[in-house]
């Protein structure tokens, strides 16, 4: 893609291949952007599940941070691996997954190279481990949104999780696909189907893809959860919080404290 020419959006099928090597394209080009924006927000080891600021310290999903000592838990999507640095302190044996080479290359700077979580560079669609390798596994709006078929990723997690895992993932709420994608009053109208599963698409000159991003309803992720194995215990849709004056794309004060802008499934494997 030449370096002056700006993706035309547009809605349109995009199927696993095509979404996944649009992913590993955009995260390697946006690494550096991206942890620049947000790194001092996300921080270099908490775990925050969503632009909302839910820390898993005081939320607890995984389970009480005392209880997270010697598990292995599996970080799906784990970009700089913030979340599973959080992890590692609280005494569990984390590994980091990410589909992007240049957010684990910002998660080895932010570890200073020391090696205190194993960095894995593969697809989540295609985990390289073990059946039962882990005890739990956990996304924070890493590669859920991004693939065409959510169910063979459950699965992938559902084969890697020990009996009585827990799997749990946030992703974009899906009522705010049918809101524009700003923080200010314009993004408060309605401006599209709710029902409308075409993925989201950002094309270069060639009418390739170079960011995908796909759509569920509620209801259909819960179905993907169920068809992955799982057992759905709980669906957190966190508030806004009062200290939180952020804006993040089109999540904002003014939208959070009106609709929700992230969704939490919280899965259990029997």
């Amino acid at each position: 893609m030449s370096q002056d020419f700006e993706p035309e959006a547009t809605r349109r099928d995009a199927g696993d291949p095509e979404s996944s090597r649009a992913s590993r394209g955009w995260w390697d080009r946006n690494a550096d952007e991206y942890q620049t924006d947000h790194g001092q927000f996300l921080g270099d080891d908490r775990f925050v599940w969503g632009p909302e600021g839910l820390d898993e310290a005081e939320a607890g999903l995984l389970g009480p941070a005392g209880s997270l000592k010697g598990l292995d838990v599996l970080e799906i999507g784990a970009g700089a691996a913030q979340c599973a640095r959080w992890l590692a302190a609280q005494g569990a044996r984390p590994v980091a997954l990410d589909l992007s080479h240049r957010q684990l290359q910002h998660a080895l700077r932010i570890g200073d190279g020391a090696g205190r979580v194993p960095l894995v560079e593969a697809d989540a669609g295609a985990l390289p481990f073990l059946d039962g390798s882990f005890d739990l596994a956990c996304s924070a709006y890493g590669a859920v949104p991004f693939v065409a078929d959510p169910v063979k990723v459950f699965r992938e997690v559902r084969r890697v999780l020990r009996p009585g895992g827990r799997w749990v993932f946030s992703v974009t709420h899906p009522i705010r696909w049918a809101f524009p994608d700003e923080p200010g009053p314009e993004g408060l109208s309605v401006a599209a189907s709710y029902f409308d599963r075409t993925p989201y698409v950002e094309q270069d000159e060639r009418g390739q893809a170079v960011y995908v991003e796909h759509h569920r309803t509620l209801g259909d992720r819960v179905r993907d959860v169920v068809a992955g194995g799982f057992r759905l215990v709980d669906l957190v849709e966190p508030e806004w919080p009062a200290w939180n004056s952020q804006e993040w794309g089109g999540w904002s004060p003014l939208r959070g404290g009106l609709i929700p802008g992230t969704a939490i499934f919280v899965c259990e494997r029997d």
